[in-house]
């Protein structure tokens, strides 16, 4: 074991996440997941080395799942939590609102925080503050620290971060454009510079970040200017079950005229549209079975989220003034080639191009899938939120 380490903790809505990373070198010593949480079962797994267990279990709440992830542990190592050099432990938390602007140490003040935050990601802070408190009554002898998704965004241009609303209501409201995955947009800005030999301050970039959820970042010299999400993660690029960018009197319309309640609308745009909504299915493995099988709908559907992607491209190119770096990252950014190429197709005459044979090869490695010479470098950068975490809890202690 290392003499040091730092334990990351995602707690979900009904799942936990975790990962022991070494504090010095950045390697994962383990890694797990605990889903289903207070259902009739749930599926645990966790990870050491080329070691993995999984089981169902009964797991009623986050008190509980926190404890079977010290049973793990115990039973599976890489050593008890007791004896692994644990430093800090880091809590994900979705929403840190204009007061959680950085790695924020935990006290009574800030969970109270982050309770208070909760009505602007109900289905998130309160997971993320039942995984806090849980995790400082079975680890109390540790800092705990708060990595806020939207902290990498909390000092946005007054431009960006405003939307055009009546000023006393977005006052009395706190709506404004936040941004999320915040913690990736900063991993990938800084691995891309590195990897490319620069300093972060030197580049422009935009960073891509396509998972099930999915968003845009400008940045510029490190710092970002602006992002696809705003108050919450649905506004930008079509994601999985999302909506992204749409005209809001949509939701006036459905009100009016489908005789939709509130909560079904939101249960519309979040989690029955976007890819699913157009194609029938969320994920982009099978939509892209469904192209090659020639399904017409599945074909918009990826016509839908490659035109955003390139509306995005556009205006932050725009707003940068001069763009060096594109990276693309997370589950779909990492691997769907199709998703890259058709995204920056046509782009050619910006200096923007995808290389046909470099885009096709898959790596888990940072690599450049755009012609030698080009004017603007394309990448393909695989995300590490852990590992970003971890650097802000040493930061923070």
């Amino acid at each position: 074991m290392p003499d040091r380490s730092v334990l990351v903790i995602n707690s979900g809505s009904s799942s936990l996440k975790y990962q022991l990373l070494d504090a010095d070198s950045g390697q994962s010593l383990a890694t797990g997941l605990v889903d289903r949480i207070g259902e009739d079962y749930s599926n645990v797994s966790h990870e050491v080395g080329d070691t993995k267990i999984t089981r169902q279990a009964s797991v009623p709440d986050h008190e509980a799942a926190i404890a079977l992830m010290l049973g793990l542990f115990d039973e599976a190592g890489p050593s008890s939590l007791a004896d692994a050099g644990i430093v800090g432990v880091g809590h994900r938390v979705v929403h840190g609102g204009t007061q959680i602007v950085g790695p924020t140490l935990v006290d009574d003040d800030a969970e109270n925080l982050v309770a208070e935050l909760a009505p602007l990601a109900p289905l998130h802070n309160p997971a993320n503050l039942t995984g806090i408190r849980e995790g400082r009554k079975l680890l109390p002898d540790v800092p705990h620290v708060i990595v806020a998704d939207t902290a990498f965004f909390a000092n946005l241009p007054a431009a960006a971060a405003t939307y055009a609303l009546n000023k006393e209501v977005a006052a009395a409201h706190q709506v404004r454009r936040y941004g999320f995955h915040g913690t990736s947009h900063q991993y990938v800005s800084k691995a891309a510079a590195e990897f490319l030999g620069h300093d972060v301050t030197d580049l422009h970039q935009i960073v891509l970040h396509l998972g099930n959820g999915a968003s845009a970042s400008a940045v510029a010299g490190g710092v970002p200017i602006d992002t696809s999400m705003g108050l919450t993660p649905l506004e930008g690029l079509v994601m999985g079950t999302r909506t992204g960018d749409i005209d809001p009197a949509v939701v006036v319309h459905l009100y009016r005229n489908a005789g939709l309640s509130i909560d079904e609308i939101d249960n519309v745009l979040n989690r029955q549209s976007g890819v699913k909504g157009l194609a029938g299915v969320p994920d982009m493995r099978e939509l892209a079975a469904l192209v090659a099988d020639g399904d017409e709908d599945a074909i918009l559907a990826l016509a839908v989220y490659t035109l955003r992607l390139k509306k995005y491209v556009g205006a932050y190119h725009a707003e940068l003034g001069r763009l060096d770096v594109i990276s693309f990252t997370a589950g779909i950014g990492e691997n769907d080639a199709v998703v890259r190429a058709q995204a920056l197709a046509g782009l050619e005459g910006w200096g923007i191009e995808v290389d046909p044979e470099r885009n096709a090869i898959r790596s888990k490695e940072p690599r450049v899938i755009s012609p030698d010479g080009a004017k603007v470098t394309v990448l393909v950068v695989p995300t590490n939120e852990e590992l970003e975490i971890t650097h802000q809890v040493l930061q923070a202690i």
